[in-house]
């Protein structure tokens, strides 16, 4: 039996922080969630509440906290185009005060850090697969930037806080996830297809769907995080987590529609601005030193979001 750890999640209300909240409870952990709930929702973490070892605090990381914890997860930042560009100020306050808030906190009680970043660090891509050594193309100065940037900026805080001040520090490169939990109206392409499809609208593809993603259901990812948390102090990464299979939107939005049984036709709109043409993870580095490396097939993932979905929009229904 491994020892109950007091657990810090920040941004536990959202898609990714509210199952790693629920993982770390079913691993015997005491759990902290922070959340000032901007996207996150508490409906993500109600069945969570009466649990004797989780605690909710409504709270901005862009402000101080005084905790005592052992680990702390920065989850904390909008992640999906129309919520990051929603308030792009705060986004870029998020990530990086959040990340020096939290790195003040953990030097402070001398706990262990872990920063989700994510795979816009490369922005659009010169280089494919992507590798951890890959510095990135990224447009500092686009309407996507505050999200780039701003979690670029998170990664130089964590490894200069590591630099300097001996930090225990983890940094995962999230690819792109999708799962149960997702906020339906996120813009993100697999709620977006799976809404359009449940309600037979019409499926909004952008440019001709050449373009590729790799998809990540959130049970393969959150086991990830959990091991790179717990992973040798000298394993501070940056690890890229993801699944390396890769599609095309095309190919995403067929699927889709074939599993939903959907009326739904495709309509093609134009490019969003700085648009990545391509997303696919190179993984060795996760699979050599974590022995990680995702199992859920996109079709198992897909079911099991579709199936969510139908629960919620029936819900809003009633």
């Amino acid at each position: 039996m491994h020892l109950s750890k007091r657990i810090m999640v920040t941004g536990g209300c959202g898609f990714l922080g509210s199952h790693l909240c629920e993982r770390l409870l079913e691993q015997g952990h005491d759990v902290l969630c922070v959340d000032n709930c901007f996207t996150g929702t508490k409906r993500n973490i109600r069945h969570l509440l009466n649990h004797p070892d989780f605690e909710f605090i409504r709270h901005d990381v862009t402000f101080p906290l005084y905790l005592e914890v052992d680990e702390i997860y920065n989850m904390a930042c909008p992640a999906s185009p129309i919520h990051y560009q929603f308030d792009p100020v705060q986004t870029t306050k998020t990530s990086v005060h959040g990340a020096i808030n939290m790195l003040g906190l953990a030097k402070r009680v001398r706990a262990r850090i872990l920063q989700a970043s994510t795979s816009e660090v490369y922005g659009d891509p010169e280089v494919h697969p992507q590798p951890e050594s890959y510095w990135g193309r990224v447009n500092p100065i686009g309407i996507r930037s505050c999200y780039d940037e701003g979690k670029r900026c998170a990664e130089t805080l964590f490894f200069d806080y590591y630099r300097q001040h001996r930090l225990k520090i983890k940094v995962a490169r999230i690819f792109n996830t999708y799962g149960p939990r997702m906020h339906p109206n996120d813009g993100r392409v697999v709620s977006n297809f799976i809404v359009q499809a449940l309600k037979n609208e019409p499926i909004t593809v952008f440019g001709q769907g050449q373009q590729t993603r790799s998809f990540c259901y959130v049970d393969d990812l959150i086991e990830g995080l959990i091991g790179l948390m717990n992973s040798s102090d000298e394993m501070i990464g940056p690890v890229n987590l993801g699944n390396p299979a890769e599609f095309t939107i095309m190919e995403l939005a067929r699927k889709v529609i074939e599993l939903t049984g959907s009326a739904s036709e495709v309509i093609y709109k134009p490019l969003p601005q700085d648009d990545p043409r391509q997303r696919k993870p190179d993984i060795a580095l996760a699979r050599k030193e974590l022995q990680w490396q995702p199992v859920v097939g996109l079709d198992e993932g897909l079911k099991k979001t579709i199936a969510y979905f139908e629960r919620l929009l029936e819900e809003e229904n009633r």
